[in-house]
């Protein structure tokens, strides 16, 4: 039985690590309400203020904390505000997917800026002696520091509640959340408070990398370890509701303390099921659709999803440049071991399985205007389902592949089903919630491996019963011109991105495909015609699910693994910048992204540590500059040499944003 001293602790646990979560929640809601940006950077905020505290307590000893509780905030909410003004402000009006793949290419700079200066190694910040002990009180003892974390926290939250509600920079924030037009329209200068108010939710996250820095260690990946919990905190508690981020990670963080202690199987994935659950009840949070709150947004993510048009190429010449660049990747592997090692073919079989993974998200994202960052989900339960079936019912691989389709399109159908009932941010939090919760069960789940994952799956057979064979042995060819292993693999992995492309031009090109592109143009339209919108969605997602969980298959068939970091959120980050990088709604745009995404970062990889930093920018470039993707620079080239210049590329100043108010 548990005694009250043990429940108090328990609370006491939540609530430091809940007021956490109400600084960075806090920073994240207010900036969306004001600016409609969901920042997925804001983690990395928190964690470059917990690397400066660090170094000012190393600089100054003890004093050197609490001179960071006061200079790491207004530091970093500086470069909270240079970001806004340098880059974020060159994206307003051009949709919410340009601002959450602006952020993304954010966090992938800042994450190496932070290993180049720190290294990777975990850094100890050592609390002043002063709250670095114990305090007993009525025979229950408890650390200082964590009552400080509690009463610092609660402080700020009261002076930022003041702030926003008895100020007039709060006043012009709520009436900015409320009608950013009629803020503008009175002669106020809305660019400059969102200037403010952007680099105002940078310092609360430092503030809060530095209280946090105290109570663990600060490590590279702490961004990412709060940025998720912040994600639910917000949503859970209405996007853009000052009020619902105080109430929900304080909340959130109770909850967690109260499972780690009674239900330790069900961490990580509780609070997700909680978003879920109250986004199917109340779309809006808990806290949302009053005063406080903005709307998520609808589900066209603008200028980044319109294809290309016509273009400067025609159709024919389309398809002979197809025709040609699958020509040549089937002579890759013969001049493995002349021209190049077997590594070439290693990294181009990589490379496919990735195309094939972004050709599965453009069916949702170029022709549905559907933002997923839960996509990994159904990777992941591609590689599981076929290493499962290796491993326990048959090592045919045609088996295993057509199971881990079935059970990837069986997921599809369930995830589409509940998500697109929401749309916007809300949909874009639903699919991860979703991935985020398969991934959790992946990590405690026995048959699943738990945290190690499966390995050892038995080479594949490919064929049926006994007609077939195992690629290692047979030789197929005359040499010098005769494969096996790795090179035949690499054929039929080859075939099935061929094949699938083709099959989803043919399908996009049909009634379905046209019906989901009018959706995307404009789903008011589209439903006003008559058209049953979910239901088109629904399929299309269905559809998307199923293609990615054949890439997940063809990954497991090749590495003989599945472990769960194929879930983690970064994956399904990392194919919607690959869509974008190439050109989405075109097809073949995202999979020309997703090869110049993997080999790019194989290359730099293994030859500069900080890959990631010139990654991000490359994409902050591409985001700000090349909208449409790769895949247009034939076009924007032609634009420059004739004089022209397509606006929605070119034209890179500050916008004025759209809002449906």
């Amino acid at each position: 039985m548990v005694s009250a001293l043990q429940l108090l602790e328990i609370l006491l646990n939540g609530l430091t690590i809940g007021m956490v979560y109400v600084l960075v929640a806090a920073g994240l809601s207010i900036v969306f309400g004001v600016m409609d940006v969901l920042n997925l950077s804001h983690g990395e905020l928190l964690a470059l203020g917990a690397y400066f505290a660090f170094s000012m307590v190393v600089g100054f000893g003890e004093g050197g904390f609490w001179l960071a509780l006061v200079v790491v905030p207004l530091l970093v909410g500086g470069i909270g505000a240079l970001l806004e003004r340098g880059l974020i402000n060159r994206v307003y009006g051009r949709g919410q997917l340009a601002q959450i793949l602006l952020t993304f290419g954010l966090l992938l700079i800042i994450y190496d800026v932070k290993q180049l200066a720190w290294g990777t190694d975990a850094k100890l910040i050592s609390p002043p002696s002063v709250l670095n002990q114990a305090v007993d009180l009525l025979g229950f003892s408890y650390s200082r520091y964590n009552y400080f974390m509690i009463l610092a926290g609660a402080a700020l939250t009261l002076v930022t509640w003041a702030l926003l509600q008895h100020t007039r920079f709060g006043l012009v924030v709520r009436a900015g959340s409320e009608d950013r037009e009629m803020v503008r329209n009175l002669g106020i200068d809305i660019d400059r408070y969102y200037t403010l108010v952007f680099g105002f939710g940078a310092a609360l996250a430092a503030f809060g990398g530095v209280v946090l820095g105290g109570y663990q260690n600060v490590n590279p990946e702490m961004g990412n370890a709060v940025i998720i919990p912040a994600f639910v905190i917000v949503v859970l508690g209405g996007l853009g509701s000052f009020r619902g981020a105080v109430v929900g990670g304080l909340v959130v963080g109770v909850i967690q303390s109260v499972v780690s202690t009674f239900l330790p199987e069900l961490q990580g994935m509780l609070i997700f099921a909680l978003m879920i659950s109250v986004l199917l009840v109340r779309p809006e949070g808990l806290f949302g659709g009053g005063g406080d709150s903005v709307d998520a947004g609808d589900s066209e993510p603008s200028d980044f999803v319109s294809g290309l048009g016509g273009g400067v190429l025609s159709e024919r010449l389309h398809t002979r440049l197809g025709v040609a660049v699958v020509a040549l990747l089937a002579l890759v592997p013969v001049f493995e071991g002349v021209l190049y090692s077997g590594f070439v073919v290693s990294l181009l079989t990589t490379a496919l399985i990735w195309a094939l993974f972004a050709l599965s998200l453009d069916v949702v994202l170029g022709y549905s205007g559907l933002i997923s960052l839960g996509h990994a989900l159904f990777y992941g339960l591609g590689a599981y389902t076929v290493v499962l079936v290796l491993l326990h019912v048959t090592p045919s691989a045609f088996v295993a592949l057509a199971l881990a389709m079935a059970v990837s399109a069986l997921a599809a159908a369930v995830v589409g089903r509940l998500s697109i009932r929401v749309s916007g941010v809300y949909f874009v939090m639903m699919t991860l919630a979703f991935a985020e919760i398969v991934r959790e069960a992946a990590v405690k789940v026995d048959f699943t491996g738990g945290s190690n994952g499966l390995f050892g799956a038995p080479e594949p057979f490919y064929g049926v019963g006994p007609v077939g064979f195992r690629f290692s042995e047979v030789l197929v060819g005359i040499e010098p011109f005769a494969f096996t292993g790795d090179s035949l693999f690499y054929y039929f992995v080859l075939a099935t991105a061929v094949c699938a492309y083709l099959f989803v031009r043919r399908l996009m090109r049909s009634p379905f495909g046209t019906v989901l592109q009018a959706v995307r143009e404009s789903e008011l339209r589209a439903r006003f015609v008559g058209y049953d919108v979910q239901a088109f969605k629904r399929r299309a997602f269905t559809v998307s699910g199923t293609l990615a969980g054949l890439a997940g298959a063809l990954f497991a068939l090749n590495s003989g693994f599945a472990s769960p970091s194929l879930l983690n959120w970064i994956n399904s980050g990392d194919v919607v910048v690959m869509t974008v990088l190439g050109g989405s709604g075109t097809l073949y745009g995202p999979m020309l992204g997703a090869a110049v995404f993997t080999v790019f970062e194989e290359r730099l990889s293994s030859i500069i540590p900080w890959w990631r930093l010139l990654l991000g920018t490359m994409f902050v470039l591409v985001v700000l500059f090349l909208p449409k993707g790769l895949v247009s620079l034939p076009t924007r080239l032609h634009g420059l040499v004739g004089g022209r210049e397509d606006d929605a590329v070119g034209d890179t100043r500050p916008r004025e944003v759209e809002t449906d108010d």
